[in-house]
């Protein structure tokens, strides 16, 4: 059994995922691990890419399918819960992570002990356009603000997570921006990584900027919300007598 599943939800990424794969497979060396893409409804032929590629790999390569799109979190969410690792990794599908960062972080997560849930990586030189980066901050600064999650730069997409924790999370589309405000309130914490981002090789970015701030302003609120509304998570233990 693997002890390690990244999680890699894409769209529309069929040219990027063979290079991907190569730097997983020289990045993770030496350990058990599968990798499981989750294919959110693309029509550019990731499904031909994928059975040519689980021929080739030496590690597990599994393929699941949305019909259509729902969006990161829920390809993120389809993926833990088919996990069959302890650990769940989750890397984004256009090149911009480096799999080099995926070790790091399981490792930094392990070290840390018990009482931490998430490692979260943290970029270095963005890649994007100046006017992305900027919305990012901005996006980053608020969130810290009301959340006071002691994370810089939630918007990452490689992070490890305890498989348990991560299928516990209060799920929402959007859940993958707030991984660790939400692990926090169950009572973990979070230790952090940075990482140096790079450019994408191939095709366009299928989120925009506009398009996704108001959303991402009610996922706040409503992780405010809950926040509020419900308390941390106790450690419970039975105490056995007799």
């Amino acid at each position: 059994m693997p002890e390690i599943s990244i999680i890699i939800p894409c769209r529309n990424e069929a040219a990027n995922l063979p290079l991907l794969f190569d730097e997983i497979g020289a990045a993770m060396a030496g350990r058990a691990f599968e990798v499981i893409v989750v294919d959110d409804g693309s029509t550019d032929g990731t499904t031909s890419v994928l059975a040519a590629q689980a021929v080739l790999r030496p590690f597990p390569l599994r393929h699941l399918r949305h019909e259509k799109s729902a969006g990161q979190s829920f390809s993120v969410r389809s993926g833990a819960w088919a996990a069959r690792g302890d650990i769940v990794a989750t890397i984004d599908g256009d090149g911009q992570n480096d799999p080099k960062y995926i070790p790091v972080l399981v490792d930094a997560l392990r070290q840390a002990g018990p009482g931490f849930g998430v490692a979260q990586g943290q970029r270095l030189k963005r890649r994007d356009s100046k006017i992305k980066q900027l919305a990012s901050r901005f996006a980053n600064w608020l969130r810290k603000a009301v959340l006071h999650d002691e994370t810089r730069d939630t918007g990452c997409g490689l992070k490890a997570i305890h498989t348990d924790i991560l299928r516990k999370l209060p799920f929402f589309d959007g859940t993958h921006r707030f991984v660790p405000a939400l692990v926090i309130q169950e009572g973990y914490r979070v230790v952090h990584c940075d990482v140096v981002d790079r450019s994408r090789r191939h095709g366009k970015s299928n989120y925009g900027i506009f398009d996704r701030g108001l959303q991402g302003v009610l996922d706040l609120a409503g992780v405010w919300w809950l926040r509020r509304r419900r308390r941390r998570m106790p450690k419970t233990e039975e105490i056995r007598h007799g």
